[in-house]
């Protein structure tokens, strides 16, 4: 999708500090970090949001979950613990509509969160 932020990072239109890369996935730095840790992870085929991943039903959902394991054992937040976040949905807080996992540690991450 020409417009779309995640999209144009895929396509190294835009710079990210990249962390990750396979065939089916981008893993790179928010900008805006929560967490020590705070990467995202993208399918490079775009869809709107986890809903619409797991639509796809083509195995990518699995690739983009087995994506974020791997940045949270590189990043060495695996042992203590790591969350995976998607937020589908302007009420959720999705402000790029290109599904993408949060993957936060490096602290104690409460719950609820805030």
């Amino acid at each position: 999708m020409s417009e779309c932020l995640f999209c144009k990072i895929v396509a190294k239109e835009i710079p990210a500090e990249i962390v990750h890369e396979t065939g089916r996935t981008l893993a790179f730095r928010d900008i805006n970090p929560q967490a020590p840790t705070h990467v995202l992870v993208v399918p490079k085929q775009h869809h709107a949001d986890a809903a619409a991943l797991a639509k796809a039903d083509d195995g990518l959902a699995d690739d983009v979950l087995k994506t974020a394991h791997d940045v949270a054992v590189h990043e060495g937040v695996a042992e203590e613990g790591y969350r995976i976040v998607f937020n589908t949905g302007p009420g959720a807080g999705q402000t790029v509509f290109h599904v993408h996992a949060h993957v936060l540690g490096g602290r104690s991450l409460t719950w609820p969160p805030g």
